[in-house]
């Protein structure tokens, strides 16, 4: 499938806490209005650690160490269970009436309520709201950020974005959900935590696609409060498409405001996938994930998909990009996943970097080379997903680890 990498290490290691290749990227903005983006005031002002450069250990060429002998595995060293983001207290459920906004304005101060009133009765919109939000830094680089009520801010996203339960649980535990965009583009880790400059740790519990431009993830309201974001300053409104005026809201707020309009790809299904339709879910963890993943190629073991998560990433700790290109925590090369690439979770997109949609094509594309025969059909079918017979001999050699391990 691609170049040999070498193997991860067995040993668990600490949760990820930087951003991949951040001192590589030059971040920009999906909308050039989003360079007055207001930044975050009280932590500026003091208290927290000074920021802490973001390199993540490379996924091949710089991995230290060897896996130990299948004869070591135990339970304690080769465990998969490393939590996935969707074991949580749910807020609400499915079914939400959704009207996501055609605008959004930042204004350069709190919006008063009168301002708000006024832009009600425009013509063509029928509901507003406001929210907080402002910047913060990982290594100086930016993440802006919206600050909002769940219960309340719910309804302005997308159909699948509010029906999708670990999104609105991670913002009531205090933590951030990243858009697709963002951790395709900095190459983040859902589950890790990120170091704030000058700052608290952060950590990324969950992913969506927003379809905020510019957004690049949500945080709870009581955090943005303790971040010092500026309160009140995001206006969206939702209208009938295409007709609701930019001009006239950008007039009602002010001198500095700024309004992008806001499309509405993020509510169309990927063309490869229906939402819905799951294929695994969204297990709680990696081992229930590996397990349910194998269902897609009847007579293949999880404990195959285990032993290449582990190679291949660590279990999502290391998702790349490696040296060859190859992505996500399965560590696909980008033509094979367009190949290959299936939507897990249902979500209505095949999404290399996440977990839920790799694990279940990994083991499409080792059906697909007759991984489900066993023997020696498996052993080729593990070549072909990196051609080298040392890698196949590595992941037999821990597979079996893993079913000794858990065996019954």
């Amino acid at each position: 499938m691609r170049t040999p990498t070498h193997a991860a290490s067995a040993r668990l290691r600490p949760i990820v806490t930087g951003l991949a290749v951040v001192i590589l990227c030059v971040i920009t903005a999906g909308t050039a209005f989003l360079v007055t983006w207001p930044d975050r005031g009280a932590l500026a002002a003091g208290g927290g650690r000074p920021g802490q450069d973001a390199a993540r250990a490379e996924t091949d060429g710089a991995r230290a160490g060897d896996p130990p002998p299948a004869a070591r595995a135990t339970a304690g060293s080769l465990v998969p269970d490393r939590t996935l983001p969707s074991s949580a207290p749910v807020v609400g459920g499915p079914g939400v009436q959704v009207t996501p906004p055609h605008l959004m304005a930042i204004a350069p101060k709190r919006v008063p309520e009168r301002t708000l009133l006024k832009i009600a009765k425009l013509r063509h919109v029928q509901k507003v709201t406001v929210t907080d939000g402002g910047a913060v830094h990982v290594s100086g680089t930016a993440l802006r950020l919206l600050a909002v009520d769940p219960a309340a801010f719910r309804s302005w996203t997308p159909k699948r974005v509010a029906d999708h339960p670990e999104v609105w649980s991670a913002l009531a535990r205090g933590e951030m959900v990243a858009d697709v965009a963002t951790i395709k583009r900095l190459g983040m880790v859902l589950g890790a935590e990120y170091q704030i400059d000058r700052g608290p740790r952060l950590r990324v519990a969950a992913s969506a696609s927003l379809g905020l431009p510019g957004v690049d993830g949500l945080v709870s309201q009581d955090l943005g409060r303790r971040l010092g974001f500026p309160g009140g300053v995001v206006v969206l409104v939702h209208g009938d498409p295409g007709k609701v005026s930019d001009t006239a809201v950008r007039r009602l707020l002010g001198k500095g405001a700024q309004v992008v309009r806001v499309g509405q790809a993020a509510d169309r299904p990927h063309a490869t996938a229906t939402p819905g339709q799951a294929l695994v879910g969204r297990p709680g963890s990696y081992l229930d994930l590996y397990q349910r993943a194998a269902t897609v190629c009847p007579g293949l073991s999880w404990t195959v998909l285990a032993a290449i998560g582990q190679v291949e990433s660590s279990h999502g700790r290391n998702n790349g990009p490696s040296s060859a290109g190859a992505l996500g925590p399965m560590q696909f090369m980008p033509a094979t996943w367009k190949a290959y690439g299936v939507d897990g979770d249902g979500d209505g997109e095949a999404d290399i970097w996440s977990p839920y949609d790799a694990v279940p094509s990994a083991a499409k594309y080792l059906c697909a080379n007759g991984a489900g025969a066993g023997g020696e059909k498996l052993r080729k079918a593990v070549w072909f997903y990196n051609h080298s017979w040392d890698y196949v001999n590595k992941v037999l050699s821990l597979a079996d680890a893993y079913a000794r391990a858990y065996a019954s």
